[in-house]
C-alpha cells in the first residue's frame, strides 16, 4: 500500500470479505464473487453467508465474526434489513472499511449506519453505489459486471451516479483510469476524500467528478486547490442544481446565485472545467486523457474542413460556445495558399475541399501548417469520419501524419456520433488521437483544453478587526437603516450616494436641505425588501413641497420610516450581491442591476476573497460587459472603478459574511468616471437555536 490511512486501506485492500456471497447465478452476491476474483492484485477473499458451508470450492463463513482474521474491506451485498447488523459487525474491528451496494432507503437507517461507521472511524463507500475499481493497484470491489480488465490510464473518476460509472468504464472512448469510484449516497466518506487519494497516485493526471451535491465543502476546496497547484485538470459535471436550500430570502442575489451558482463559483476559483452534459464530459476527458496540452502562449483553435457548410456551421457553434479561432500569421497563410486548389482562400477555419485530388497529402499539409502557427494551440480535422465504402483512408492517415509532426494537441472533430466509422475511430484512438463525437461538445471540449491554466491568487488583504466588529454589532441588532447600509459601503471603500434616515416629515425636509435638491425618497420600513415593487420609491424630487407630498403618501401607505438620498446621474446598472450557499457559505454575485436584476438570468458567481484579476474576470464573462464598454454612442463605464468596487465588496463579505444571510447593492451605477451605489439591502442571519 502507498499509505496507512483508513481510506488507503479500503482502496488498496489486501483482504476482502464478501458478505452476502451467493451460489445463485445472476445474483448480486454471485457477481460480486466473480468480479473480485478478477482483481489483478489477488486479495485474500472470504465468503460470508450463513446459508452456505461452501460456495463452489470456497469455504463460506456464517458471519464476519467467524472469519479467521480481520479484513481490510467488507463488501455488503445484503438487504436493508441486515445492513445495520453488518455495519456494526464491521465496526467491531472485524473489517477496516466497507462498501454498501444496497440503497438504505429509510433515512433513519442511513443515520444509524453513518453514526456507527463514524464512531468507529470506518470508511464507508455508499450506500446505493456500484463500489470501486482501483486499476492502478489492481483491485475490483464491485458487484456488477464491468470490463475486464478496466483500461488503465490517467483519469481518476469519482461519481455519485452508478450509471455514469458504468457508462464511462464501458464506453468505446479512449479513456483509461487510475481509479474509478461510485460513491453513491456518501453516508460517511465524501467524494473529496476519494479525489484526495487519487491525486496521490502518480498515475492520476486528470480528475473527473460527477456530483449531485457538495457534502464536504472544505475538503473539496482543498482537493481542487491541490489539483490546480499540480496542474491536474479537473472536469466536473454537476447535477441536481436547484434553488432549494439556496438563500432566496428577500435578496435578488439569492435568486441569482441559485441553480448552478455554487458550481460556477468553484469552477472560477480553481480553474475547474465545468461540463454541461455527459457528452461534453466524455469529449473533454478524451482530450485530456491523450496527454497533449497547448503551449501557454497559444490559446486559439484551428480546424480543417471538407465542407463549406460544415465549416460555417462550426464557426456558428464556436461563436455561441465562446471558442476562439486563432488568427493566422502571414507565413501560415502563404503555406496554406501554396497547397490549396484555385478558388480556395487560406483562413481559419479552413475549407480545403476543391478537386478532391491528393486528399491525404492535402489534408496532412494543411493540418501541419496550421499546427505550426504560433497562435494555434490545438488543431482539429473537422470531418464526419463516416465509413468509406471504397476503402479510402485518407482522413485517418492525414491526421495521424499531422499528429506525428507536432507536439500540439491534434484531434478529429466529428459531427454525427452515429455516423462515425468505429474502425477508423478505434485506429485513431489507439494512436493517441482523440475522436470528438459532435460539433458542439467537441468544440466545448477544445475550449476546456485551451483554457488558461489556473494560477495561485495573491493573498487576501488583511482583515480590519475594528471595522468588522463595528458593523457586525450593528447588523446583529437587525434594525440597521438604509442610510446606515450606504454608510457601511463607504466604510468599505465603495462609493455611495449621501443619505439620511427620517421618521417624520420634519426629519425628511431637514435631510433634503442638508443633501440638496433634487433628492430621492424611499421607504425604509422593515420587511420591505424590494421598494419599487410596492411603489416605495420617489425620484427626482426638486422641492420641499414635492418632498412633503411624496413623504405623506409613503407614510400613509407603507409607514413613516424613509431614506432621503441624493440623486445620481443615470448610468448602466449592476447588481453586486452576496448569497449564502448551504455548502460553500457566502458567494459573490454580479449581473445586470436595477429592473434587469429581476428579469435577466445573466450573472457570474465567485467565492470570496476576490482579488482584482478575479473581479475583472467576473465582469468580462457577462454579456452585459458589452453595455459597460459603451453602446450606441454612450461612453464606456469606468471598468477600473467597477473592479475596485467588487474587490471592496469581497472584503465586506470576508469580514461580515458570518453575520449576513444575503446582501445586495442594487443598483450600482457605473458611469464613465466612477461608480456609485444607490441602494443596499442586508438580510442578517438569525442565531441558530440550540437543541
Amino acid at each position: 500500500m502507498t499509505g496507512y490511512d483508513p481510506l488507503t486501506v479500503m482502496l488498496e485492500a489486501r483482504s476482502v470479505a464478501l458478505v452476502g456471497a451467493s451460489a445463485r447465478p445472476g445474483s448480486l452476491g454471485h457477481r460480486m464473487i466473480g468480479e473480485v476474483a478478477k482483481s489483478p492484485a489477488r486479495p485474500t477473499t472470504y465468503l460470508v453467508n450463513p446459508r452456505y458451508d461452501k460456495i463452489g470450492q470456497a469455504t463460506a463463513y456464517p458471519s464476519l465474526a467467524a472469519l479467521p482474521a480481520p479484513v481490510d474491506l467488507a463488501l455488503l451485498a445484503v438487504p436493508d434489513a441486515a445492513l445495520e447488523e453488518q455495519v456494526t459487525a464491521c465496526a467491531a474491528a472485524t473489517a477496516r472499511s466497507a462498501v454498501i451496494f444496497g440503497s438504505a432507503v429509510d433515512p433513519r437507517l442511513r443515520q444509524r449506519i453513518a453514526s456507527i461507521a463514524k464512531d468507529a472511524g470506518l470508511p464507508l463507500c455508499g450506500a446505493g453505489c456500484m463500489g470501486f475499481v482501483n486499476a492502478a493497484r489492481g483491485l475490483r470491489a464491485i458487484g456488477y459486471a464491468e470490463p475486464d480488465p478496466v483500461r488503465r490510464g490517467p483519469v481518476a473518476l469519482v461519481t455519485h451516479s452508478g450509471s455514469v460509472f458504468s457508462a464511462l468504464l464501458r464506453c468505446r472512448r479512449a479513456l483509461g483510469f487510475s481509479v474509478a469510484v461510485s460513491s453513491g449516497q456518501e453516508l460517511v466518506t465524501p467524494a473529496a476524500a476519494y479525489a484526495r487519494y487519487a491525486l496521490g497516485l502518480p498515475e492520476t493526471r486528470v480528475l473527473a467528478l460527477v456530483l449531485e451535491a457538495i457534502r464536504d465543502a472544505p475538503a473539496l476546496r482543498e482537493v481542487l486547490a491541490a489539483a490546480a497547484n499540480r496542474d491536474v485538470p479537473v472536469v466536473l459535471l454537476p447535477a441536481g442544481s436547484s434553488a432549494t436550500g439556496r438563500s432566496m430570502v428577500a435578496a435578488h442575489s439569492g435568486a441569482l446565485a441559485a441553480g448552478d451558482g455554487a458550481w460556477q463559483a468553484l469552477a472560477s476559483a480553481y480553474g475547474v472545467h465545468l461540463a454541461g452534459d455527459l457528452a461534453e464530459l466524455a469529449d473533454t476527458l478524451e482530450l485530456f486523457c491523450a496527454g497533449r496540452r497547448a503551449p501557454a502562449a497559444a490559446t486559439g483553435l484551428a480546424t480543417v474542413h471538407d465542407s463549406g457548410f460544415e465549416r460555417a456551421h462550426a464557426a456558428d457553434v464556436a461563436a455561441a460556445a465562446g471558442v476562439e479561432f486563432a488568427p493566422l500569421t502571414a507565413a501560415t497563410g502563404q503555406r496554406l495558399a501554396d497547397v490549396l486548389d484555385p478558388g480556395l482562400e487560406p483562413g481559419n477555419p479552413l475549407d480545403v475541399w476543391g478537386t478532391g485530388r491528393d486528399t491525404q497529402a492535402l489534408f496532412t499539409r494543411a493540418l501541419t501548417a496550421l499546427a505550426g502557427d504560433p497562435g494555434v494551440g490545438a488543431v482539429a480535422l473537422a470531418v464526419d469520419l463516416v465509413p468509406e465504402f471504397d476503402g479510402d483512408d485518407s482522413y485517418p492517415a492525414a491526421v495521424l501524419a499531422a499528429a506525428g509532426a507536432t507536439a500540439k494537441p491534434v484531434a478529429v472533430l466529428a459531427s454525427v456520433p452515429a455516423a462515425i466509422d468505429p474502425a477508423a475511430a478505434a485506429r485513431l484512438r489507439a494512436a493517441g488521437v482523440p475522436v470528438l463525437e459532435s460539433t458542439r461538445t467537441g468544440l466545448l471540449a477544445l475550449r476546456h483544453l485551451l483554457a488558461p491554466r489556473p494560477v495561485s491568487p495573491p493573498p487576501p488583504p488583511p482583515v480590519c478587526a475594528a471595522r468588522r466588529d463595528k458593523w457586525a454589532a450593528r447588523l446583529r441588532r437587525h434594525d440597521i437603516s438604509g442610510a446606515d447600509l450606504l454608510g457601511l459601503l463607504c466604510d468599505y471603500g465603495i462609493p455611495a450616494v449621501r443619505a439620511a434616515s427620517a421618521r417624520t416629515l420634519a426629519d425628511a425636509l431637514a435631510a433634503a436641505g442638508a443633501i440638496g435638491y433634487p433628492v430621492a425618497v424611499k421607504t425604509d420600513e422593515p420587511g420591505i425588501a424590494h421598494k419599487s415593487d410596492v411603489g416605495g420609491v420617489r425620484l427626482g424630487i426638486a422641492s420641499a413641497a414635492g418632498l412633503a407630498a411624496a413623504y405623506t403618501d409613503l407614510a400613509a401607505r407603507l409607514g413613516p420610516r424613509v431614506t432621503v438620498c441624493e440623486m445620481a446621474a443615470p448610468a448602466p446598472e449592476l447588481i453586486i450581491g452576496m448569497a449564502r450557499d448551504q455548502a460553500l457559505g457566502p458567494l459573490i454575485v454580479t449581473g445586470p442591476g436595477g429592473l434587469l436584476a429581476s428579469y435577466s438570468p445573466e450573472r457570474t458567481v465567485a467565492l470570496p476573497p476576490l482579488h482584482p484579476a478575479a473581479a475583472a474576470g467576473m465582469i468580462s464573462r457577462l454579456r452585459f460587459a458589452e453595455v459597460l464598454a459603451g453602446v450606441r454612442g454612450s461612453p464606456p463605464s469606468d471598468l477600473a472603478a467597477i473592479v475596485a468596487a467588487l474587490a471592496s465588496f469581497s472584503a465586506l463579505v470576508t469580514e461580515l459574511g458570518d453575520v449576513l444571510e444575503a446582501f445586495d447593492i442594487n443598483p450600482l451605477l457605473c458611469g464613465p468616471s466612477g461608480v456609485i451605489a444607490v441602494d443596499a439591502l442586508a438580510v442578517t442571519r438569525r442565531p441558530e437555536r440550540s437543541e
